[in-house]
């Protein structure tokens, strides 16, 4: 299905909406909201900043806490049709550490340089926590209201377990979100250049989910000058290195299949991945960069990242434990779990630590549509794709209520501008045009859909 240009409303975007997503990604960006973990953020003061430009847009922001400082925002904007399904956006407002030393300008200066945006939260989501608040008020000047109700939400602790932001939300305010079917969020409707010319944009219309582990070894504590069969510490390292040496199975979701099927079509190519001869790794080669699209979303995956034994060189520990991010596709938590049962072996307990499903939504219907042509339309020679996320947002918090997210953050960068290196990375920047276009393309997608 293709939305026409006829669903679409007349933009109302001004000069002021454009100056102010600038301004408003800076400004977020110089509230250090870095969470690193174990309840260590506060994001009250960034929660404060947004609320109160929601206000003067006319909203009624609510502050919601579960853990003092820890805040998240939640306003209602009604639609021109009480009949309509509500739709929620939401962005997080807290970001990952940066360590200064390491970066070209301080990352927490929000500072605009050369047409760029520079600093924690810029690619992650500040940007599109900023691009929101921007359209939401061009709509208040311009007197217009979108088709449906449309919730905002801004988010604590999504760079952690999500339990102070969208998890407690959905779990003890899911009245605030009444009649929300569809979401739209980060990760998603940015330029990815293929090399060949040709600009792709992708949206998210699927999630892996996470598993992270915590596997735990016992043995039998001893003096490290003596043999010791029942070694914590070599059961542990031997289950961990056959869990990262192990080469998962291919499994194709719907979403990755459409993914595959629209970069080979884009390349000339008629490929069918549900057929019996399918080649995945041919395919793949032949679609240049796009490949980075699907690879990491054909599998389960599970990296071991932290171990922990031990008190004394020279003493074996009775027990060692260790730490694995492990992600699922739709459909594969059955298969995932046998895996690891298989891995661990009888000497080696594994259990999740934090544990969230996967997520996937559909792509032929008329809410993708209407995102395929909010894009193209201010890029008439870049393309639309779906794709399935690797990692997972707080779409996944927001799915226990029903609402069926996308990834849906939309940014034109220029060549070159290698934008999956910025999640999370050093130099983390912005460019002041792709926040225009992506308060445009917002602007035409929220109150079209």
């Amino acid at each position: 299905m293709r939305a026409t240009d006829s669903d679409a409303p007349a933009p109302v975007v001004d000069r002021v909406a454009l100056d102010e997503a600038v301004e408003f990604t800076s400004g977020l960006i110089r509230i250090d909201t870095s969470n690193r973990g174990g309840g260590h953020c506060r994001e009250r003061p960034a929660a404060e900043y947004v609320a109160e430009r929601l206000a003067d847009a006319g909203t009624e922001p609510v502050l919601l806490e579960r853990t003092p400082g820890r805040t998240n925002v939640v306003a209602r904007i009604p639609g021109t049709d009480p009949t309509a399904d509500a739709l929620l956006v939401h962005g997080h407002l807290d970001v990952v550490p940066a360590e200064a030393a390491d970066w070209s300008v301080d990352p927490f200066s929000g500072e605009v340089r050369d047409g760029v945006v520079w600093g924690r939260g810029a690619v992650d989501m500040k940007n599109m926590d900023a691009m929101v608040l921007a359209v939401v008020r061009a709509w208040a000047r311009a007197g217009v209201r979108p088709r449906r109700d449309i919730v905002i939400a801004y988010t604590a602790d999504e760079e952690d377990s999500a339990v102070d932001g969208s998890g407690f939300l959905a779990d003890h305010h899911p009245e605030l979100f009444e009649g929300c079917t569809e979401g739209l969020s980060e990760s998603g409707a940015f330029t990815v250049h293929t090399g060949r010319g040709r600009a792709l944009y992708p949206i998210a219309a699927g999630e892996r989910g996470t598993a992270w582990l915590k596997l735990t070894a016992h043995g039998t504590t001893g003096h490290g000058s003596k043999p010791n069969r029942a070694n914590a510490v070599t059961r542990l390292a031997a289950a961990v290195a056959r869990i990262g040496a192990h080469e998962w199975p291919v499994r194709l979701t719907g979403t990755v299949s459409a993914c595959i099927a629209e970069l080979a079509a884009l390349q000339g190519l008629s490929v069918d991945p549900e057929a019996r001869d399918f080649d995945l790794d041919s395919v793949l080669g032949k679609l240049g960069p796009a490949a980075a699209l699907v690879e990491a979303t054909v599998r389960n995956s599970a990296n071991p990242t932290m171990l922990e034994a031990g008190y004394k060189l020279n003493v074996i520990p009775g027990q060692a434990t260790a730490y694995v991010d492990g992600r699922m596709l739709p459909g594969g938590e059955a298969e995932f779990a046998a895996t690891l049962d298989a891995l661990t072996g009888p000497d080696v307990e594994w259990e999740y630590h934090h544990r969230e499903v996967p997520l996937e939504a559909p792509v032929d219907g008329r809410t993708f549509a209407v995102l395929r042509e909010s894009v193209e339309r201010f890029d008439p020679d870049g393309r639309v794709v779906p794709f399935c996320m690797a990692g997972g947002t707080d779409a996944k918090q927001f799915s226990r209520l029903g609402i069926t997210g996308y990834g849906f953050s939309p940014l034109k960068l220029p060549p070159g501008f290698d934008y999956w290196s910025l999640f999370h990375g050093v130099d983390e920047r912005v460019p002041v045009e792709a926040l225009h276009f992506g308060v445009r393309v917002l602007d035409r997608a929220l109150r079209t859909l």
